[in-house]
């Protein structure tokens, strides 16, 4: 308000003095006939001098005029170009450097665009009027022709008088908009033109002369500046955010292995440690970082140095199992994976370490191994199905394998309990190996005899009959070999029986101590065709005859033994495969 006040003093005297000039012409003019009346005349040339005054006054008032707008721009400019570089808001910035420039040039309205930074192409940015409003692009399209003309050559391009100018009679906007001024200013950046300033008026022609052109270039300097600056900001925001964002999703990801991670500097000190880290190692995250890794391994672990020479200079990784005792813990079984870390350029920069704490796994593998050599490993495999059945079962068809060493009572009082014991085993051994090799399940152990069972629930099997020969067949080979590292007096034979039939297969007992078995007709009636079978001998039901008659060779004989089943007249005698035909 005082630069106003003080610029129109001078202004409103100026024309107080020209107005009273005019008004002493005028009134010499009106008195020029009624003195020359009188005898009086005027003084040669007064009029004339107080023409040139007036015209001198009303200069000096223009020019005065137009030093106070251009001081009032000047000012405009200044205080406008402290705004826009104190912001680093891209939208803020590049609006008040429209505002500014519609101000400064007294356009209608104006538009910029910048040159993306990925694909060099002129992108639009913002649109607005003299309102200080953005304006909807759809209804304003400024001179493609023009834009590209002031970013290629990166000079100012004016268009006195647009609608009758022969560059642009071709041009659609300018047809459909009607711009009469146009000035366009190249936004340049250490001698890069970033983007393109455009500003117009539909109304008046003539509008930007060169003081528009040179006020406006000085600006649009000014202004790709901070342009250029909000626009890094941006970016540099941008960046940081993203990187805040992996930070938080690494932090989240870290904290949710279940693994031990550590990570270091070129320096063995630790820049990461999880939470599994400290869970697993007891040392909390704060007495870990910025500290050497040494300071977390447990004792139990030599040869730290060697390990880092090789992961660092050798670029290897190193795997280690170790068994410390830890502080609050006790006992504790880790592994420990060392492995470089490395950067975009394959740099070593560091070293990861993933700690596993594979103290419960060894112990349950440790006790799963004890239970193997109790259980079929069949049902120590599924021994989550097995417990889903319940106490019951499904029925189906299996084939049942019966197998007792012929002669046991008579040989087992002539030998002390251990050597019993001893000798039992390795036959029992060499049952159990030929019934799990073609993939049956050991039902249990009675003393000198085993049963086997195929096609349950946990062994499906389409030839089950095949499947139960072909073992039996199996123990009986194996027998004989075993005879040859044994003393004659400790070689005996398995009478063997075989049945296939349908069966109640299940889990019998109580809630708190339950047996997956077998119940039915085929495993009563093979231990019937074993007591049939003489030593070294494989008898097999009817049942099972009609299923691997093609497979093996065998003759029916009449049974010994029916016990009560009536209809029990034939069974077969397995003598070994089938020859193939040629």
């Amino acid at each position: 308000m005082e630069t106003a006040n003080i610029n129109q003093a001078p202004r409103d005297e100026l024309h107080r003095l020209s107005r009273q000039i005019s008004d002493l012409e005028d009134m010499l003019r009106a008195q020029h006939d009624l003195l020359r009346q009188r005898g009086i005349g005027i003084p040669p040339g007064v009029l004339e001098k107080l023409y040139y005054m007036r015209s001198d006054l009303e200069t000096l008032m223009s020019r005065l005029i137009d030093e106070a707008t251009e001081l009032e721009q000047l000012r405009a400019l200044a205080k406008t170009t402290r705004l826009i570089n104190s912001s680093l808001e891209p939208d803020e910035v590049l609006n008040e450097v429209l505002d500014t420039a519609i101000a400064l040039t007294g356009a209608e309205r104006g538009y910029i665009v910048l040159r993306s930074s990925r694909t060099g192409e002129l992108q639009f940015r913002t649109a607005r009027d003299i309102n200080r409003q953005s304006i909807d692009t759809g209804k304003f399209a400024p001179s493609q022709t023009i834009m590209l003309e002031a970013a290629e050559t990166g000079q100012p391009v004016i268009a006195t008088d647009a609608l009758t100018d022969p560059r642009y009679d071709a041009q659609k906007s300018i047809m459909l908009h009607a711009p009469r001024s146009i000035i366009c200013v190249p936004l340049i950046f250490k001698n890069r033109v970033t983007g393109v300033l455009y500003a117009d008026n539909r109304h008046i022609p003539d509008l930007f002369g060169e003081r528009e052109v040179s006020l406006l270039v000085g600006f649009a300097n000014q202004a790709a500046i901070a342009i250029e600056n909000a626009r890094l900001f941006d970016r540099v925001r941008r960046a940081l955010m993203e990187i805040t964002e992996i930070k938080q999703l690494m932090d989240n990801v870290l904290a949710s292995i279940a693994s031990g991670v550590i990570t270091t500097n070129n320096d063995g000190i630790i820049i990461t440690y999880n939470q599994a880290a400290e869970r697993i190692l007891g040392v909390p995250y704060a007495s870990a970082v910025n500290q050497p890794l040494q300071a977390v391994l447990p004792d139990a672990f030599t040869g730290f140095d060697s390990v880092t020479q090789t992961v660092r200079f050798e670029n290897r990784q190193q795997v280690f199992e170790i068994e410390p005792v830890l502080p609050g813990r006790g006992p504790a079984n880790l592994s420990l994976r060392f492995t470089p870390l490395k950067d975009a350029q394959n740099v070593t920069y560091g070293m990861a370490l993933v700690v596993d704490d594979l103290t419960e796994i060894k112990k349950r593998d440790a006790t799963l191994s004890v239970v193997r050599t109790y259980l079929p490993p069949s049902l120590v495999r599924n021994i989550q199905s097995i417990d889903s059945l319940g106490l019951g079962g499904d029925e189906r068809e299996i084939s049942v394998i019966f197998a007792d060493v012929r002669g046991f009572t008579t040989f087992s009082e002539q030998l002390d309990p251990e050597q019993l014991m001893a000798v039992i085993s390795q036959y029992l051994t060499v049952s159990s190996d030929a019934i799990e090799l073609y993939d049956g399940i050991i039902d249990k152990y009675m003393g000198d005899a085993v049963a086997g069972l195929f096609n349950t629930q946990l062994n499906p099997q389409e030839d089950r009959a095949v499947r139960a020969v072909r073992a039996a067949l199996s123990m009986a080979y194996d027998v004989r070999a075993l005879h040859e590292v044994l003393p004659p007096e400790q070689r005996l034979y398995y009478g063997i029986g075989v049945d296939t039939g349908m069966a109640m297969l299940g889990n019998v007992g109580s809630p708190s101590r339950k047996e997956f078995t077998a119940i039915g007709m085929p495993f009563n009636f093979a231990k019937l065709l074993q007591e049939n079978a003489l030593a070294g001998e494989i008898i097999i039901s009817e049942h099972t005859y009609d299923r691997v008659k093609d497979v093996f060779a065998a003759e029916p004989v009449e049974p010994r033994k029916v016990k009560g089943y009536t209809d029990f007249r034939v069974m077969y005698r397995v003598t070994g495969l089938k020859k193939r035909q040629p």
